[in-house]
């Protein structure tokens, strides 16, 4: 199973980072979606599961509406997510402080920080796909890939052009 994980996209769909999510199986968006758009991007390489990001809060949101944008456009997306994939279980986040300290997971995805970083702790595999958004400070333009099979997975961060 390869399964395509993307954040803090804050409304920009890179063609880049649709040619490396190509062939997944599923995709995950860990937050900070930044439009409907994005999502209906992502859908037409697979089937998308999706979390809301503070920038896409109704009142983050409303600062910057425009005519034909539905500020309330992201109300239905979760703040969290638990999937099984693969036999593993999953866990979306957006941001890791916001993770309940009670979360049982194979796989932990956030994002918010826009640093991409993979790391096996206790068993877990902790994952942050980056930021394939807006380049901001230094930070690498990236996505990542999930593969693996009965609850065993590996991560591989993706950078993109």
């Amino acid at each position: 199973m390869i399964v395509g994980v993307i954040s803090d996209t804050h409304g920009k769909v890179r063609p880049e980072a649709l040619d490396a999510l190509a062939g997944s199986d599923v995709i995950l968006h860990a937050g900070d979606v930044g439009g409907p758009h994005v999502l209906e991007a992502l859908e037409a390489i697979a089937p998308v599961h999706a979390i809301r990001g503070n920038v896409d809060l109704p009142s983050a949101l409303r600062s910057r509406r425009r005519a034909s944008f539905d500020p309330d456009w992201a109300a239905d997306l979760p703040d969290t997510l638990d999937l099984e994939l693969g036999g593993a279980r999953v866990h979306l986040v957006h941001a890791l402080a916001d993770l309940a300290p009670a979360t049982r997971a194979d796989v932990i995805v956030s994002g918010h920080s826009h640093q991409p970083s993979v790391e096996r702790r206790d068993g877990i595999l902790w994952l942050n796909p980056g930021s394939a958004g807006p380049r901001r400070f230094s930070l690498p333009v990236t996505v990542a890939l999930l593969r693996g099979a009965g609850g065993d997975f590996e991560a591989e961060l993706v950078h993109l052009g």
